[in-house]
Formats: structure tokens, sequence, C-alpha cells
């Protein structure tokens, strides 16, 4: 991939050409030659994208079919919302779903005690299992600071990470867009298409954060989260 100033064309030229083929890379973040360009240009194409083909397509569907709407922050506190959708999603997604892609030991020992300790809050709205989930969770959040000091200095990812690569990028992908199904107070299979907009976000992310860097990626979906907040704002 090249280190000149890179064009929309040559952008999205890699771009293309890591889906083809994803693979850990190592990201130098803004600093290096010619990324806040590719930074500004992989943005800007997300949220062009977004706008000007996916959403206008998912309410065309929604009227069609005739869907309801994600009422996932519609119980929210209004005082809540911009700091929720803007600030704490683009960090949580990213730490959760592309903050480990790095590959490296400590960053997937992680991943493993987030998912322990993600069960263990989920122990805990069980009857009588908040004593057991509260040790769990405390369990997880040791073992992820010893596991992390040990691990913190191998700094190349796992040779299996590696190989497996692509097939990871492409499930934390799908993942990161199923999930987002529980924005919806039902299911069926026409709801799918209405996370394509998450799909989409996840392939740039996932590229986003391995050309140029996990800062980054979080910045980006700070950005488009707040343009489609806005426009979410102008429609009313």
């Amino acid at each position: 991939m090249t280190d000149a100033l890179p064009t929309l064309r040559t952008t999205l030229a890699d771009f293309a050409a890591f889906l083809r083929r994803p693979q850990v890379l190592a990201p130098q973040g803004w600093r290096a030659p010619g990324n806040l360009a590719r930074w500004a240009w992989l943005t800007v194409t997300m949220v062009a994208v977004l706008i000007v083909v996916l959403l206008p397509f998912l309410q065309a569907w929604q009227r069609l079919f005739a869907l309801p709407s994600p009422e996932a922050f519609g119980q929210m506190p209004k005082a809540w919302l911009v700091p929720a959708v803007v600030v704490i999603a683009p960090v949580a997604e990213e730490l959760l779903f592309r903050g480990w892609q790095s590959g490296r030991a400590a960053a997937l020992w992680l991943l493993v005690c987030a998912g322990i300790g993600g069960g263990a809050l989920a122990l805990m709205t069980m009857p009588g299992q908040s004593s057991t989930a509260l040790g769990l969770l405390l369990v997880a959040l040791i073992a992820a600071a010893i596991g992390w000091w040990k691990l913190r200095r191998r700094t190349q990812p796992i040779g299996w990470f590696n190989q497996s690569y692509p097939v990871i990028f492409y499930l934390a992908a799908a993942l990161f867009a199923l999930i987002h199904l529980s924005n919806y107070p039902s299911f069926s299979l026409l709801i799918l298409p209405l996370v394509l907009p998450q799909l989409w976000a996840a392939l740039v992310l996932g590229y986003m954060r391995q050309q140029i860097g996990l800062i980054p990626a979080i910045a980006a979906h700070a950005v488009a989260n707040s343009c489609t907040l806005g426009l979410a704002y102008a429609l009313g």
C-alpha cells in the first residue's frame, strides 16, 4: 500500500485490495505520511455511502414491508442520547470488536477476560446469582490485569491469528452487524437488511484499524454516528 499522499481513487483501491485478502498490518497512526488524508477519504466515503445509499434504501425497505424502526435509544433520557451515540458507543464498540485485531497475545487475553466479565454481568440479572456473578467478575478483572502485565511485551501477532485473519475479519464484521438486530423490537429475516449500515461500517473501520490505528477508527466511528444522528434530528 502506497506511502504517497493518497487520492480518493488510490484509497479505495487499497481498501478493495484489503477486502480481497484481509491481513494484520502495523498501523502507524495519523502522523504517518498520507494517513491523515487516507483517514479523511475513508471517513467521507463511509458517511456518504451510509447517508446517500444505505439509509434511503433502508427507509424504502421498512415502508415496503411495514418493518419497525430501531428503538434502542427510544427509552434513553434525551440528555444521554448524544453522549451515548457519539462518544460511548464508538469507544466501546471499537474496543470490543476491533481493539483486539492486532492479534497480540495481550489483546486476545483481554478479549477473553471481557467475555467472562460480560457473562458475569449477564449472570447478575438472574435471581440468586449475584454473589457468583460478582466473584466471576472479580476473577475476570484480576486475570485481565495479570495477563496483560505478563503478555504486554509480546508485540507480534500470534501465528494462528495471522493465518486465520481473513475469516476472523469477516466474522467480526458480521457479528458487529448482527448484534445491532437487538435495536429492533422483534426479529424476522426481513429485518436482516436493516443492519447493512453496520456491516458496511465494520468493513471500513476494520480496514482503518489495521491501516491507520484504533484511535482513528474510534474517531471515524464517532463522526459517522454524529452525522447520522444529526440527519435523524434534521428529519424529525
